[in-house]
């Protein structure tokens, strides 16, 4: 009996290759379509304005592989955002670090409200979080009293942060914030696929009962995955204040549908236990680049926009969903040294099992 060719590529890696080769064939498109669109001005932007949906991106895989979500990410980070506004403004010599432990602290907090009314108070995050993202964002309005947050009122080091580079190639600059991100993105995936604490939230999420039964501090685990989420759209908001510079009450409003859609696209499963970071990185940038992609394309209107971009974000899903099972069937039958997969016979339907030579 012959021996299995091995098996290198597990099917998560499959579904963040399969993203990677979208976007390439999305970008590869509009470069017919748009005059001067392989240009460093292009990279540069594209750089720059991923950096907030990626981060509530990770955010919100990091609830999601535990079977919750968490829908008031945009609300965190409006009021991250501006109070983080409010104290740099105010203490203008203040050092960066603690504008940024401010911002990740106050997005804790809010996410720590969040964990325990979800982990210990049992209550469905979905009506969790919705009812605080109406609660933070209402408690924003109420705190802010129609005023806002001008650029000009920061210290310089906000506003010129968002065009800090770190190394440029010819026009090709790799701003700072986005080398950051990546970074961040890097050491939490490792953290997610190597460490004890991140493969415990694959586990609640693919069999709660399960989990608890093995002895698993299930409780303790979601709560944890809730305060990271909160801190990490605290960074979002930062990120936010920085780029944008003008602070109003609706700062960040929409963003949670767009994390969510990025940790879909990305190959997340809303079901539970399964999904990578590296995924929703990469639905983060798929998205952007078909929303910044689209604004160049003076045929397309306003109007429809965000419907073609629905559709188009549908049909990344759809061509990854049909990639990776269909390397996943190849990947399953591979493993299984007994089973023979047919091309003629589906391998949904029951293989046929050869017994081995006794």
């Amino acid at each position: 009996m012959s021996t299995p060719a091995p098996v290198w590529i597990r099917p998560e890696r499959i579904k963040e290759l399969s993203l990677v080769g979208v976007i390439a064939v999305v970008v590869v498109i509009f470069g017919f379509l748009v005059d001067d669109y392989y240009s460093g001005q292009f990279f540069n932007r594209i750089t720059t304005s991923v950096v907030i949906t990626a981060v509530l991106a990770v955010a919100q895989t990091m609830v999601v592989v535990t079977r919750n979500i968490d829908l008031s990410v945009g609300s965190i980070v409006g009021v991250s955002a501006y109070l983080t506004g409010q104290y740099a403004a105010a203490h203008p010599d203040a050092s960066p670090v603690l504008a940024i432990g401010l911002a990740l602290g106050i997005g804790a907090l809010l996410g720590a409200v969040n964990g325990l009314l979800v982990a210990y108070a049992r209550v469905p995050a979905i009506i969790v979080t919705l009812g605080t993202l109406a609660i933070y964002r209402s408690w924003l309005v109420s705190h802010a009293e129609a005023r806002t947050i001008t650029a000009d009122s920061l210290p310089s080091w906000v506003v010129d942060l968002p065009t800090r580079t770190v190394v440029s190639v010819g026009s090709l600059d790799v701003r700072a914030v986005f080398f950051v991100v990546i970074v961040i993105v890097a050491l939490l995936a490792v953290g997610m696929q190597r460490l004890r604490w991140g493969r415990r939230l694959y586990a609640i999420g693919s069999n709660p009962e399960a989990a608890a039964q093995a002895g698993l501090p299930t409780r303790r685990l979601v709560f944890g995955a809730f305060v990271a989420c909160g801190a990490l759209s605290g960074l979002a908001g930062f990120l936010f204040l920085a780029r944008f510079g003008t602070i109003t009450v609706v700062a960040g409003q929409g963003l949670e549908l767009d994390s969510v859609a990025a940790a879909v696209v990305g190959g997340v499963s809303v079901l539970g236990g399964s999904g990578t970071l590296v995924g929703a990185l990469l639905g983060a940038v798929l998205i952007d680049v078909l929303d910044q992609s689209l604004v160049r394309v003076p045929q397309v209107s306003e109007f429809w926009r965000n419907a073609i971009l629905g559709a188009l974000i549908l049909a990344a899903v759809i061509a990854d969903v049909a990639i990776g099972r269909r390397f996943r069937r190849r990947w399953s039958a591979e493993a299984r040294p007994h089973t023979r997969v047919t091309e003629d016979e589906p391998a949904d339907q029951a293989p046929a099992l050869e017994a081995s030579d006794a």
